[in-house]
């Protein structure tokens, strides 16, 4: 998946409670001591990597101290990569999930480990890009895209879990209620922004399953760029409208023309490479692919941009109540303000497909 590092002081597991509740739920485990790092990218739940006598496994539990209602479920991601598993192979199959806070003060779940290439980290390599490459990659990602929203959803488990109806709507009223709980301070046109959001739902397309956090920190490729090696963080995926989904991955999808803060808020640069497909490449292939209708595509891009807000508000917040120490979110106040106000600017600059 991503860089490993040792554990991050406050953030250690207990090895011996763990080893001995792996003992009990993969019988052939072998013998040997058991080795933990830790998953360097992400700011949100934790994720770590087992090995034990070559066998390798991820174990993903909630970040520390309380969290908001219905986040950071673990039940509910476990379960969904149950059902999720046999019909989309890109995403990791499930092996165990542990309910019992004794283990290790928390739920948490064991998961296949997929070997693969992040593309942050490879392509920084001297003579690793091209823009070929770029385009191949974007190409992929889109095309595996179409591939999820095309799952026939009824036809799996999930349907007795999710409901589509009112997807939106219900989207855009929760996340303004998030955004309530978490914000420290009032932030100029956050107002006028979430009134607006409300304002201007549009009606959704047919439902499909949607990932919902599609990005490339997200997933690893084969060596040889020529697939996706595996999908993960499903933590966010429900059946809802595909166009939403499209909406997320593109808010994290820099472009070199973006404005210089926007590049600095995400830390996610890659997509500025020349060959890299740009927005509006990547939504009228989908359009293409899929057949869907992207016309309201503006409303969700703002929509996704607000979210982002909210998800880095979140994360701050824990930091602002000390219940986590991560130097990394000290000024991330300063990137919610600045994308309120981008969301906010988007409303008329963006053009429809």
């Amino acid at each position: 998946m991503s860089q490993l590092t040792p554990m991050r002081s406050g953030e250690e597991l207990d090895i011996a409670r763990l080893e001995s509740y792996l003992r009990t739920v993969i019988p052939d485990l072998p013998a040997t001591s058991m080795r933990v790092w830790q998953f360097a990218a992400g700011r949100s739940n934790l994720t770590y990597l087992l090995s034990v006598g070559g066998q390798d496994y991820v174990l993903r539990r909630p970040p520390l101290g309380p969290v908001p209602p219905k986040a950071h479920d673990m039940v509910r991601e476990y379960e969904w990569l149950v059902d999720i598993y046999p019909v989309f192979r890109w995403a990791p199959k499930p092996i165990a999930l542990c309910t019992d806070a004794s283990v290790l003060g928390s739920t948490f779940f064991l998961m296949e480990h997929r070997p693969g290439v992040l593309l942050e980290e490879a392509l920084k390599a001297p003579g690793a890009y091209t823009p070929e490459l770029g385009e191949r990659i974007s190409k992929i990602l889109v095309e595996r895209l179409v591939d999820l929203h095309a799952v026939h959803w009824e036809h799996t488990g999930l349907e007795s879990r999710v409901k589509p109806e009112g997807f939106l709507r219900r989207q855009v009223e929760g996340w303004i209620g998030r955004y309530q709980r978490a914000k420290i301070s009032d932030i100029p046109g956050d107002q006028e922004l979430t009134q607006w959001l409300l304002d201007h739902v549009p009606q959704s397309a047919s439902p499909t399953i949607i990932h919902y956090d599609y990005k490339l920190n997200n997933m690893v490729f084969a060596p040889d760029y020529r697939d996706v090696a595996g999908i993960f963080d499903w933590e966010m995926s429900t059946v809802g409208d595909p166009i939403a989904d499209v909406a997320v991955a593109m808010s994290y999808w820099i472009q070199a023309n973006d404005d210089e803060r926007m590049q600095n808020a995400l830390h996610e640069t890659i997509t500025v490479l020349p060959g890299f497909w740009s927005r509006e490449q990547w939504v009228s292939e989908y359009a293409r692919l899929s057949g869907r209708d992207v016309t309201n595509f503006p409303y969700y891009l703002t929509f996704a941009y607000f979210k982002l807000a909210v998800i880095v508000a979140q994360i701050y917040y824990r930091y602002h109540q000390g219940q986590t120490q991560d130097p990394r979110f000290a000024d991330m106040y300063q990137v919610v303000e600045w994308l309120v106000r981008y969301a906010l600017a988007t409303r008329p600059h963006f053009r429809q497909i």
